[in-house]
């Protein structure tokens, strides 16, 4: 096992607490990494700290607790200690101090799953833990979550942890649940809405912080659904269906999920937004879906270099596809800007030669004919959309058929 660098060995691993040993064992003044558990008294850890030669007499580390008033203060978590250290000194951290904090960076636009990997990869917890807390009926209904769990509500941050192997699902999600609550109050002072109004928002917000990682985008984004929610027309949104597929998914998007009605968060074959938000949406994302930009736009296409083409209407919009999507390069193309660090997804097929006389005609979906509306400008807009159009989504790609 590696801490901070070095080799430990661990000395003791019993109910009390467990103690890792840095270096060699001869070393003067030696290192060790010390796990207290919750619930532990002074008492038991300074015992602990004795048998494992720490300290040199627990009752005299009991004693000075005691004069400070301090020996009931033991926090728990992990703790870098070292034998050569006054009895006040090692008192004074695992007292006073958080010990040691493992940093786990949560990004915009994750699913709960991923996110639960990363605290997962810090020891913190494991899937299994954080999924349970994440649906735990008491923490939903203390942080006024109307939902069975947490989905959208595990804000995107930078988090710093101990280690205590108490309930660490628990601990992470109570973490991020108390940073969203932190954060919205930038955008309502005196209060958030009320709890369905806010899960609406929450919703909206993870849609479009899935279609785009561009800031500048994203009201005119939140203002499309709002127009196909208005218009009746269904949102027609790839990361909403892929979502629904789960962890499991592969990365290949196919006609037959965007056929499944069977997926509640399949929203070509379902109207109006899904029943809860798909990933973790930042605080800008939740602006966007406050503050929509008021515009005539229904479609978008992703332009391939991560911004996108915006039509107000159905001939702009195949345009803007052929122009942008099956004549990309599709070396060069993504659907959205990378961010630092980022592993490159893999490159998209190559799109199909141009065929050769008159243009096939664009397949339509399978539902009844669209009426039509009449807009501010005396454009007609179409109340749904064939399949083969893409609202957004992070494929952008031509269907396969199964």
């Amino acid at each position: 096992m590696i801490l901070l660098g070095f080799v430990a060995t661990v000395a003791t691993a019993l109910a009390g607490a467990t103690i890792y040993f840095l270096g060699p064992a001869d070393a003067p003044g030696r290192e060790a990494i010390v796990l207290i558990r919750p619930g532990m008294t002074l008492p038991a850890i300074a015992r602990e700290l004795e048998t494992q030669g720490l300290i040199r007499n627990a009752q005299a580390m009991v004693l000075l607790a005691k004069v400070h008033g301090n020996l009931t203060s033991a926090k728990a978590g992990e703790f870098l200690l070292s034998s050569g250290w006054p009895p006040q000194e090692i008192l004074r951290v695992i007292t006073t101090t958080s010990g040691i904090q493992h940093r786990v960076s949560v990004r915009e636009g994750l699913p709960w799953w991923t996110a639960a990997k990363l605290f997962e990869a810090e020891g913190l917890t494991d899937q299994a833990s954080f999924e349970q807390a994440m649906k735990n009926a008491t923490l939903l209904s203390k942080y006024s979550i109307p939902s069975d769990s947490a989905e959208g509500y595990l804000f995107p941050e930078t988090y710093q942890l101990p280690r205590t192997q108490a309930d660490n699902g628990t601990v992470a999600v109570e973490a991020m649940l108390k940073e969203f609550d932190r954060q919205v109050k930038k955008l309502w002072p005196q209060g958030p809405p009320p709890a369905e109004e806010l899960k609406r928002l929450v919703i909206l917000a993870s849609l479009v912080e899935r279609e785009t990682g561009d800031a500048t985008e994203r009201p005119r984004i939140a203002g499309v659904f709002v127009n196909r929610l208005r218009l009746g027309m269904r949102l027609q949104c790839d990361p909403t269906t892929i979502y629904g597929l789960g962890p499991a998914f592969d990365g290949d998007l196919k006609r037959v999920h965007l056929e499944d009605a069977a997926n509640p968060y399949n929203t070509y074959a379902r109207a109006g937004l899904p029943p809860g938000p798909i990933c973790s949406p930042g605080l800008e994302a939740i602006k966007a879906a406050l503050n929509p930009e008021a515009h005539e736009y229904i479609y978008f296409v992703a332009r391939g270099d991560g911004s996108h083409e915006f039509s107000a209407t159905l001939d702009e919009h195949n345009r803007a596809v052929n122009r942008f999507q099956r004549h990309r390069r599709a070396e060069a193309y993504q659907s959205a800007p990378q961010a630092p660090g980022a592993v490159q997804p893999a490159k998209a097929a190559a799109p199909a030669p141009k065929p050769k006389g008159k243009p096939a005609k664009q397949e339509k979906a399978a539902q009844p004919k669209p009426k039509q509306e009449k807009s501010k400008a005396g454009k007609t807009k179409p109340a749904e959309v064939s399949r083969q159009e893409k609202s957004g989504g992070e494929a952008k790609r031509q269907l396969k058929s199964t």
